[in-house]
């Protein structure tokens, strides 16, 4: 075989005709492929077309039809033009929902261990990974929890009074508050400070003057006084003074007074009422140191023991009950007797001059049988009301008088 020559050659066909024939049917082929792939191309244009306007749907689709191009079986539009939009549709669908159902499931396994981990810091009796952990903060014990609080709160008080003080009505207030509270003290000084008084003893009692035999008869200093070892009184005594209510006054700053009206004049050691009036809760800027003297006097019951020294004599005499009178029931203590009587006359309740309080005790030593009559003095003069506290500050303000 000649050099140039293929084994084609041998079926009687020249090589160059051949080739000639090959190219032929190649572009044959080609032209046939353009055609069949321009047809492909119109007909999706057709379709899209026939989606935009459904009036026109059947006819378009019949012409689609009738053009559609009979396509090879190893054609590759016949492979892939029906069929590649709706899988690419089903792959993104998937594609979509395998990364939703990750984040989702991301998302709940974050949340849920940041539950876990806060459930296991509050709890700190847990021995779990949390809670031994050193990276994590401990709970907080309840004593750290009330501190903290507690400085909240402070801080909060410490802030608002910052804001009010500087604030421009903050001295108007704070001035009418002081006013206020001002006046409220030298009006009811004396319901206060009595009260204080009555729950704590004078401490004013003479030890000298502490009776170990009741029943002796002793001597004692001429100064007239008053002892009551209950509530540990000893004060001096003023007889002979007026029974009207300055002399009253005037007499309760030296200590206690006897209030004399007729029918109940008498003196120790004498039959009849001696009448010895007191301040129990006195205005706190009056003058004297008696002011609270019978602060304590209700604490007297029945069967105490009360002592009076007058003309260098002692006299004892024991409580046989008390009574709350009004202010101008005198008669209350004018009343016939065979015995000496000794009535101490103080203001109740603490703080007022509402009513009176009169604690009773007759004498029982030295022997009252021996008691002499009550001369008629003449320091008893008719009073319409009894002693009592020193006017409030309203009082002396608008001039109101008991």
């Amino acid at each position: 075989m000649k050099p140039g020559e293929s084994s084609s050659s041998q079926s009687g066909i020249p090589l160059l005709q051949q080739r000639a024939m090959l190219s032929i049917n190649e572009s044959h082929h080609n032209h046939q492929s353009q055609e069949a792939a321009a047809k492909v191309i119109r007909s999706q244009i057709d379709n899209i077309y026939a989606h935009q306007t459904p009036d026109n749907n059947d006819g378009i689709q019949a012409k689609a039809e009738v053009s559609q191009p009979q396509l090879r079986a190893d054609s590759p539009y016949q492979k892939t033009h029906s069929e590649s939009t709706a899988s690419q549709t089903n792959d993104w669908k998937q594609y979509h929902t395998a990364w939703q159902n990750y984040y989702q499931k991301y998302y709940e396994g974050y949340y849920k261990h940041h539950l876990a981990k806060a459930a296991q810091v509050d709890n700190s009796q847990n021995n779990g990974y949390f809670s031994n952990n050193p990276e994590l903060p401990k709970a907080a014990s309840v004593e750290e929890l009330e501190s903290d609080l507690k400085q909240q709160l402070i801080d909060k008080v410490q802030q608002s009074a910052h804001k009010i003080r500087k604030s421009r009505h903050f001295l108007p207030i704070i001035a009418g508050v002081s006013v206020v509270i001002l006046f409220l003290f030298l009006q009811y000084n004396r319901v206060l400070i009595s009260n204080v008084v009555a729950y704590v003893s004078p401490g004013n009692i003479d030890p000298q003057n502490i009776v170990i035999d009741p029943s002796a008869d002793v001597v004692v200093s001429p100064e007239p006084r008053l002892i009551v070892p209950k509530i540990n009184v000893d004060v001096p005594v003023l007889y002979g003074v007026g029974s009207d209510y300055n002399s009253q006054m005037a007499a309760m700053t030296k200590g206690v007074a006897q209030f004399a009206i007729p029918g109940a004049d008498s003196r120790p050691g004498q039959v009849g009422n001696t009448v010895i009036a007191g301040h129990s809760s006195n205005d706190l800027f009056d003058s004297g140191s008696y002011k609270f003297i019978f602060a304590q006097l209700d604490k007297l019951n029945a069967g105490d023991t009360i002592y009076a020294n007058y003309n260098s004599k002692r006299y004892t005499y024991i409580v046989t009950g008390k009574e709350v009178v009004k202010p101008t029931d005198v008669s209350k203590l004018v009343y016939p007797t065979a015995k000496p009587i000794l009535t101490l006359l103080t203001c109740t309740p603490l703080g007022t001059s509402i009513n009176r309080l009169l604690v009773i005790a007759e004498q029982v030593s030295p022997d009252p049988s021996i008691a002499t009559a009550a001369p008629s003095l003449a320091t008893a003069s008719k009073s319409t009301s009894m002693p009592g506290n020193s006017l409030t500050f309203l009082e002396k303000l608008f001039g109101i008088k008991n």
